[in-house]
């Protein structure tokens, strides 16, 4: 007797770039000449191989490049912005927003800590302390070894070249606190924190400056790709805002109303039609 095997279905991941600097600036044109997005993606699929299918989008797609239909179909998406976040529509995030509630997983680096959609998942301001002067080294320090996203990544994570982020950074309490980094001027930085909205799991990472080489590095590579497989999630996508209502002795079984009836939540079968209904 042959057994059917169902092939593993791969993780839909886009990562969207604000892809401003590198227009303008020589710098990080040398460093990221296809784009930062470009070369956040081909670390993803270099060491995730056939588990992920990667595309990219940048901030002058239309619709910012996040339609509803991409995002209908994205599992993970990553997020880096810096110097443009209010051009991006309150629509946009209006959108990815409610695609993060129903499950579809976000990873927010460095710059982002400032986008619209960042700010409007943690609810704060996002500020922090920073100093961008040349003159920085980073050491990201692991401090949830056991955690999914810490697997394989160095301990510490040296990163030679890299602006200062430092603390207070005005976030809600992480859900989970896996990398806090150090600097040269004795500062200090939680920079590898996650936490879930609603269905949708949310990592921030810190490093990536875009006028030095982070994205290059092995190690940060390590980092994001692990925030893949863990921001994913097997979960279909469900809806999130609309709230259900339960019927007497009906507990487990939600259901909500429609033109001809009651419905189930989950189905949209009729199960109790209007004429009927109470």
């Amino acid at each position: 007797m042959t057994m059917s095997v169902t092939p593993k279905k791969a993780i839909r991941v886009v990562v969207w770039g604000e892809n401003r600097h590198e227009q303008i600036n020589e710098v990080v044109r040398g460093i990221y000449p296809d784009g930062m997005h470009a070369t956040i993606a081909g670390g993803i699929t270099e060491l995730l191989g056939d588990d992920v299918t990667v595309t990219t989008r940048v901030l002058d797609d239309p619709e910012h490049g996040m339609t509803e239909e991409l995002l209908a179909e994205t599992d993970v998406l990553l997020w880096w912005g810096h110097t443009a976040h209010e051009e991006v529509t309150d629509e946009v995030v209006d959108r990815i927003q409610k695609h993060v509630l129903e499950g579809m997983g976000i990873i927010v680096l460095h710059s982002g800590h400032h986008s619209k959609i960042f700010r409007r998942l943690m609810g704060t301001t996002c500020s922090l302390r920073w100093r961008n002067d040349g003159s920085d080294r980073e050491l990201v320090w692991t401090v949830s070894p056991r955690h999914p996203i810490a697997e394989g990544v160095p301990q510490p994570l040296i990163i030679p070249g890299q602006e200062m982020y430092g603390e207070l950074f005005d976030i809600p309490d992480p859900d989970e606190l896996i990398f806090i980094s150090s600097f040269t001027g004795g500062e200090v930085f939680r920079s590898g924190i996650t936490y879930r909205r609603g269905y949708g799991k949310v990592f921030y990472f810190s490093p990536g400056d875009e006028v030095y080489p982070v994205y290059h590095h092995p190690g940060v590579q390590r980092v994001i790709a692990n925030g893949v497989k863990w921001a994913y999630s097997e979960r279909e996508r469900e809806s999130y805002l609309v709230t259900p209502m339960y019927l007497p002795g009906g507990f487990d079984r939600p259901v909500l109303g429609s033109p001809d009836g009651l419905v189930d939540y989950y189905t949209r079968e009729l199960i109790e039609p209007r004429e009927n209904a109470g």
